[in-house]
């Protein structure tokens, strides 16, 4: 008998060398179902991501599934079993049991990323794990105009690292919004889109960065898009400034569809 759990979770990416399972490497699937295997006594269970984080990237809202063997274990309890078993860089915040034609990954209907960056003059020893870092001038609305050009769908070629194994680059962007924290001079971006290519987010922070310096004009990205060149977007922002805060299993609410108002 095996019943299938989707559980929340939360990690500080800083010491993982990112969410999939590989060799001799701290990981955060590996970590899980290194906890799994000693609550089945030896059985291995197969964790199934919503994403796969790289290394140094965060999770607020990070969904994963697994089927557990045996006895059905209530959720409330197995968010106790499981937390009870977590090193202090991971935590779980919500369990239920699920169909078993719930995918954490192919059940997707949106992520949200967030970006976190500091405009500090050095580097915050407090902040350098968890923020890019960019200590130049910003001018916010710009950037907040430039980033009108990212919504709704297109070929994002131009913001695909190499290394990324997936060949349709078409994805869609439901919404941007940039934003000033005065109390913590930081600028934080959230993207919400259909779903998102390898390093995309962070080398769309790049470009947008470059726009609000002045490097590029604003409309720039209009011309990066037709061009589907990784060439014209040569900067990727820092792994620590990213999050992935919720994944979406419902429809895009209402108020996150800027892509509709185009």
């Amino acid at each position: 008998m095996l019943t299938r759990y989707k559980m929340t979770m939360a990690y500080d990416g800083h010491l993982f060398h990112g969410f999939q399972l590989q060799p001799d490497q701290r990981t955060v699937q590996g970590t899980v179902e290194d906890a799994l295997k000693k609550m089945t006594k030896g059985k291995r269970v197969i964790v199934q991501g919503s994403g796969r984080t790289d290394a140094g990237v965060h999770a607020i809202g990070q969904v994963i599934h697994f089927d557990y063997p045996g006895k059905t274990i209530p959720a409330n309890r197995m968010i106790l079993a499981m937390n009870s078993m977590m090193p202090m860089d991971i935590i779980f915040n919500k369990c239920q049991i699920v169909d078993e034609d719930f995918h954490a990954r192919y059940s997707i209907k949106g992520k949200w990323y967030r970006y976190r960056v500091s405009l500090d003059h050095f580097v915050n020893p407090f902040k350098r794990f968890y923020t890019g870092h960019f200590p130049y001038q910003l001018n916010i609305s710009k950037m907040q105009e430039a980033a009108r050009d990212l919504l709704g769908k297109h070929d994002f070629t131009s913001f695909a690292a190499s290394g990324g194994q997936i060949e349709d680059k078409v994805r869609t962007i439901y919404y941007v919004n940039i934003e000033k924290d005065e109390k913590e001079n930081e600028v934080i971006f959230d993207f919400i889109g259909s779903g998102f290519l390898y390093n995309m987010v962070r080398i769309m922070v790049a470009a947008l960065l470059e726009i609000g310096n002045g490097r590029r004009p604003i409309h720039d990205l209009k011309r990066v898009i037709s061009a589907k060149d990784r060439q014209e977007v040569r900067q990727t922002a820092q792994a620590s400034g990213l999050y992935l805060y919720h994944v979406f299993y419902e429809d895009i609410p209402q108020k996150y569809r800027q892509d509709q108002h185009l």
